[in-house]
């Protein structure tokens, strides 16, 4: 027995040896790069089938030579498996492993989806790769916040302030109270503002960023147990590159795009000779002669009008709440009482404004015609206090236009004072507020408040509550590559009219939106509804000519969904003759003859929100549909079925290229 196992000992020798030399003896040659013959007679660069016959030939021995000791066999087996150099033997016995359908050991097990990746683990790895603090005091400056972000990497910082204490069951106390969020985005805009205002750069650098910084109430978070899949999503919906992720009270961490794409890479992933030579070396560094590409033709177009100014035609209507009467609300048709439904604006809580001001443009040299416009939504809630909801809504926007007017005013008679610059619609609603409480008028209002620049083409707006702005816009998917993700072929396309933008709501909760109110006195509340023209959602859109622009209170959003709408809109085109059967290019043709239509939309517009008034009043009263209202009800577990009767105005404006003929 001793002898049999010896003379296998040896022919497991000879077998190894001969496997080693079939590999071409890669450690003397791919070491050194030696271009001698091994002694298998193969060298680098010789005959592939040499080398497949040697690598064969081992295989073939160990099987006749095992036949006749089968026992003995799998004992060495065993202990080869244990042997340090049994790793060479690896590329030989490939075939034969992936035939069995074992996994090799040394596979990599497959990666878990980035998007379902959670949002602990994410935080767990940027900590133990780099820990830094996140955080900034809340008296620093714009200097030391540029320093920071600068050595410490940062995007985003925690504002803190650390005179307060937080007293909690687990601790004793801590001295980091969260205030609020600054990004390097926000310090630019700080920079940007205070450069505009004529000051110098010391001053800038001297700015404390709690001017600039979102307020502690406004920050939004994520959670740990959520994934990286819906965080960026929040973000990209949201427009926002830092995240901080909130855990029992306290914020364990911010998280940026970057980081979720940095979990996705293993240190392995970006270093080192191959990384470099396969994604860097082929496109680093630019020839001298490198230029900027022609804009694509369908943007070139619009670039060519970039110097015509455009104008507004505008049309407004506004519905009471079907069930209104002078007496109040009947809560349903059965206890309404009259038999028509009620049409008298004057009963409508809800209230709106549009005027033009001459005053002068951003640049403040040069003077121009603006159009502002706004809708109010009084809280009807207030009734239960003997207070008319009407009263507040209707004071802060006639304000509005009395602001309006009284600038205008000033301009015309001062030319070129720089109190009679355009006025933003932010700084407009914070003036008009500051008159309402200072007439003492009780109650509370959404509002929305945008100004058109004809020149820049430039719609600017703010927004408190659920009232909103959509833009409506012919987008053609086959050049706009941006829609390619929802794209209908061409031949089964009815239109190319599409969402451009659809403004951001502000709610507390479901059906509880923030609001501008004045109560008799200043509330401290921290958990309050209420909220100042700073924390309106502010923001711009670029508009071409031809858009369709909708403003309207929750009236029209609760009951009509946006694709109706933007159906009612086509409709509305189409019978009015600015999109025939030519379509886009039908229009883009007749605009090239100078034919805009501009006296037929002037005529034309209120039609359009008169449409969308009685679709939105049709649908609340309704009770076999799913409005909006009632399928965001069921999704915060409130059983809705129906429309939401309620008070609806809708300010309908369409972009031409010409004025109205006087």
């Amino acid at each position: 027995m001793t002898s049999s196992l010896n003379v296998a000992r040896g022919i497991l020798r000879d077998a190894t040896r001969a496997s080693l030399r079939g590999s071409g003896s890669i450690s003397s040659v791919g070491r050194f790069g030696s271009s001698a013959a091994t002694a298998g007679g193969s060298s680098i660069g010789s005959s592939s089938s040499i080398t497949t016959r040697q690598q064969q030939a081992p295989s073939s021995c160990l099987k006749n030579h095992f036949h006749r000791f089968s026992s003995v066999v799998q004992v060495e087996d065993d202990s080869a498996k244990q042997s340090p150099n049994s790793n060479m033997n690896d590329a030989a016995s490939t075939d034969a492993t992936s035939d069995s359908g074992e996994d090799s050991p040394n596979k990599k097990p497959p990666r878990q989806k980035t998007s379902q990746v959670k949002i602990s683990e994410v935080l767990k790895r940027k900590h133990t790769l780099r820990w830094v603090e996140p955080v900034i005091s809340k008296e620093s400056t714009v200097r030391e916040a540029i320093t920071l972000c600068i050595d410490r990497k940062l995007n985003g910082m925690m504002v803190v302030d650390r005179s307060e204490s937080i007293k909690r069951q687990t601790t004793t106390e801590l001295k980091q109270k969260c205030v609020g969020l600054i990004t390097s985005r926000d310090i630019l805009r700080m920079m940007a503002d205070s450069i505009k205002e004529g000051k110098s750069s010391e001053d800038v650098l001297n700015e404390p960023i709690s001017k600039q910084m979102t307020p502690i109430n406004q920050v939004i978070y994520g959670r740990p147990d959520e994934t990286i899949g819906q965080c960026r999503a929040i973000m990209a919906k949201l427009g926002i590159k830092c995240l901080p992720i909130m855990n029992g009270g306290r914020v364990e961490g911010i998280l940026t795009a970057r980081d979720f794409t940095d979990f996705y890479f293993e240190p392995e992933d970006k270093g080192g000779k191959k990384n470099y030579l396969r994604d860097v070396s082929e496109r680093v560094g630019l020839t001298t002669d490198t230029s900027m590409a022609e804009p694509p033709v369908f943007v070139r177009q619009h670039l060519a009008l970039r110097h015509a100014p455009l104008y507004l035609n505008v049309g407004v209507v506004e519905y009471p709440h079907p069930f209104k009467t002078d007496g109040g609300i009947g809560s349903s048709r059965r206890n309404f009482g009259p038999q028509d439904l009620a049409e008298d604006p004057d009963l409508s809580e809800d209230a709106h404004f549009v005027t033009e001001a001459n005053l002068l443009d951003e640049t403040g040299t040069n003077m121009q015609k603006l159009t502002y416009m706004g809708v109010a939504d009084g809280v009807g809630s207030w009734r239960e206090y003997g207070v008319d909801p009407r009263d507040f809504s209707h004071k802060l926007l006639g304000e509005c236009e009395n602001i309006l007017r009284e600038a205008s005013s000033k301009c015309g008679t001062l030319g070129g004072e720089s109190n009679c610059s355009m006025i933003s619609p932010a700084e407009l609603l914070a003036q008009s507020y500051e008159r309402t409480k200072e007439a003492n008028v009780i109650g509370s209002a959404t509002a929305c408040v945008g100004v058109f620049d004809c020149v820049r083409h430039q719609l600017h707006f703010s927004n408190i509550g659920d009232s909103g702005i959509i833009v409506l816009r012919h987008i053609d998917s086959d050049a706009a590559s941006a829609l390619q993700r929802d794209r209908t072929p061409r031949l089964e396309r009815k239109s190319d009219l599409r969402i451009a933008f659809v403004s951001q709501q502000q709610l507390k909760s479901f059906n509880h939106p923030f609001q501008m109110g004045w109560t008799g006195e200043e509330i401290v509340e921290k958990d309050s509804s209420f909220r100042q023209a700073s924390d309106s959602c502010t923001s711009s859109v670029h508009i071409l000519r031809g858009d369709i622009i909708i403003m309207a209170t929750d009236g029209l959003f609760d009951n009509v969904d946006i694709d109706d709408i933007t159906k009612i809109a086509l409709h509305w085109e189409q019978q009015s003759g600015f999109i025939d059967a030519g379509g886009v290019d039908g229009r883009k043709k007749r605009w090239s003859l100078g034919q805009s239509l501009t006296d037929l939309s002037a005529r034309s517009i209120p039609n359009l929100a008169e449409l969308l008034c009685q679709k939105a009043r049709l649908a609340s009263l309704d009770n076999t549909i799913d409005s909006p209202f009632a399928l965001l009800a069921k999704e915060n577990d409130i059983m809705w079925s129906g429309g939401m009767p309620d008070d609806c105005t809708v300010i309908a404006m369409h972009v031409v290229g010409k004025s109205v003929a006087l």
